[in-house]
């Protein structure tokens, strides 16, 4: 099921908001693995994302993060731990700084600290914003995340803060991807 929409480059989810699907090719595999527990035990509050994780065993998770993971471009250029690469410009690096982002994020948002915290350089700008405001989402049954330290961070910054940090994100090198699918030809032998 995962191809019908993370197999498809650009496509855009239409509940519960239009954002871009997130690019899961190169991702860590214990991030994807962590993510799909996270939807199963309706931690991450997307309906439909819920529903396949509820059918997915532990092997089933193991198996979809391997593949996922095993698909990067490796393509993220390195940036020295605790800075900002050389295009942050004035007005989002003091928002990187005090969202201390690299600190779990790493070099470039490419090379998290822990495996099951997402690489996040080259994600679709709108996903990213959709993400880091659902964080700050509470009592809404279709969307919003439960993590205590993401939820920490995105509260203190504005709406408005969030789409330039996701901007900036989105901008950046790396190895994370659209794994396309080849098209499937029905009735040739």
């Amino acid at each position: 099921m995962c191809i019908g929409c993370h197999g498809i480059q650009g496509y855009q989810a239409s509940f519960p908001e239009v954002y871009k699907v997130p690019k899961i090719g190169g991702q860590g595999a214990a991030y994807i693995v962590s993510a799909l527990q996270a939807y199963k035990k309706g931690e991450r509050r997307h309906p439909t994302m819920r529903g396949i994780a509820e059918s997915l065993s532990d092997q089933d998770m193991a198996d979809v993060a391997a593949y996922y993971a095993g698909h990067g471009s490796g393509d993220a250029k390195p940036v020295k731990a605790g800075q900002a690469p050389v295009n942050a410009n004035s007005s989002v690096a003091p928002l990187l700084q005090k969202g201390a982002c690299f600190s779990c994020h790493g070099e470039g948002f490419a090379k998290p600290i822990d495996p099951s915290y997402p690489k996040v350089a080259g994600q679709y700008a709108d996903y990213v914003y959709a993400a880091l405001r659902s964080y700050k989402t509470q009592n809404n049954p279709l969307i919003g995340r439960s993590n205590g330290i993401m939820g920490g961070i995105a509260k203190q910054f504005s709406n408005d803060e969030l789409r330039q940090l996701s901007r900036y994100i989105g901008s950046l090198d790396g190895d994370i991807q659209t794994v396309v699918q080849p098209h499937f030809k029905f009735g040739q032998k």
